[in-house]
């Protein structure tokens, strides 16, 4: 158990570091390439896309073939690609290499998160879901921290390169600990369960909408977070840029506080908060002061992962089955907000800058605070339908 927790952990870590592996260089890639703001941004926001593209592709396949290959396969080709990034000096084809990566890194998480769905007994799987969702938060972190700690004393290409060995390292180990046949079957429900009907329920589609617009409203603030402290009146340095990327490392423990306030509290009344502390972090980081930056950030962080934690439970508690397909339309959504928010945010950032980028944001606000209130009504509905059920009896 505790071999395939280290693992899964080591693995989803290693896969989340490449996605943003060129945000805190942003800069940089500008001025090597000679692009545009808007073009180097694509750096990102390519893997994001590959992500988008093949998501549900590799789900289906991890319902139908052995884990193994579909790992191995992943592992090399995400790699290569990386390696490639690392030696190319044409910027189109490291945009190329970058979405290469997008579209094999679901083979490294959503068929892995699929096949431990349908293998591992309830128990189990309980504890090896949470390494993998912390994995997906310190990957994030990892990526920034070496793309943007590398640079410095030796070059950026050199970070594509590391995290092409992690890679390599944790398909080997993944292939080496993932056992060969499954310890359960799935369910009729979720074998049953179609794409085409979960996307037809409204009640799910108003929580798809609330984690990709959460993630829409999360992504550009770090991707254009470089240029914002590295011009005036900061003029910070890619190491201490670096460093203020630290704050993600909140997200970490806010999943189970949101899980609890979710509980306690309602989703919906939690997803008002979160909506709530979301946008008045957006107006802090407006501020030229970089205390108001690192407490908008830590708003920032604190408010998207209050809305993406309790958009996933109360997704899963809607379920009757399906779970798995379920979980892979969110996280199309997921990453379908995220790619339109930094290319959306890109064009307000050359027309306006930061303050674009901010006010840009801030236009979605209304998606996860609506689906807070319409939950919120609904719980009140069913609290007072409760007792006049109780009377009926």
């Amino acid at each position: 158990m505790v071999k395939l927790q280290f693992a899964v952990f080591a693995l989803v870590s290693a896969s989340f570091t490449n996605v943003y592996l060129t945000q805190p260089i942003l800069p940089v890639l500008q001025a090597e390439f000679g692009v545009s703001t808007v073009q180097v941004s694509i750096t990102v926001s390519a893997v994001i896309l590959g992500i988008v593209l093949s998501n549900l592709f590799f789900g289906f396949l991890s319902d139908r073939f052995p884990i193994q290959p579909i790992i191995l396969t992943g592992g090399i080709l995400v790699a290569a690609a990386g390696i490639y990034a690392g030696l190319t000096h044409d910027f189109h084809h490291l945009v190329g290499a970058r979405l290469m990566q997008g579209l094999f890194l679901p083979a490294l998480t959503t068929s892995l998160a699929a096949w431990l769905a349908k293998t591992l007994p309830s128990e189990r799987l309980s504890v090896v879901m949470g390494s993998y969702v912390s994995a997906t938060v310190l990957g994030g972190l990892g990526g920034r921290l070496l793309g943007g700690w590398i640079h410095p004393p030796l070059h950026w290409r050199y970070a594509f390169f590391s995290a092409a060995a992690l890679i390599l390292l944790t398909t080997i180990a993944a292939l080496i600990v993932l056992p060969r046949k499954a310890v359960r079957e799935q369910s009729t429900a979720n074998t049953s369960t179609t794409f085409s009907s979960l996307i037809r329920r409204k009640d799910l589609l108003l929580i798809y909408c609330c984690g990709g617009g959460a993630f829409l409203m999360f992504s550009p603030v770090f991707n254009f977070l470089p240029y914002r402290l590295a011009g005036p009146p900061f003029h910070f340095p890619t190491e201490l840029i670096t460093l203020i990327y630290l704050v993600y490392v909140l997200g970490i423990f806010l999943g189970p506080i949101a899980g609890q306030m979710s509980n306690r509290f309602g989703g919906g009344t939690a997803l008002i908060g979160g909506t709530c502390i979301l946008g008045l972090s957006h107006l802090t980081l407006l501020l030229p002061s970089v205390i108001a930056i690192v407490l908008g950030l830590l708003g920032v962080c604190a408010g998207f992962f209050t809305i993406h934690a309790v958009a996933v439970g109360l997704l899963n508690k809607k379920l009757a089955g399906g779970h798995g397909k379920a979980n892979a339309l969110y996280v199309l959504f997921y990453y379908a907000g995220g790619w339109l928010g930094i290319t959306g945010a890109g064009f307000a950032f050359q027309r306006n800058g930061w303050h674009g980028v901010v006010f840009f944001v801030m236009c979605f606000l209304l998606v996860p605070l609506t689906t807070g209130i319409i939950e919120y009504r609904a719980l009140r509905t069913q609290a007072r339908s409760a007792p006049d059920q109780f009377h009926s009896l």
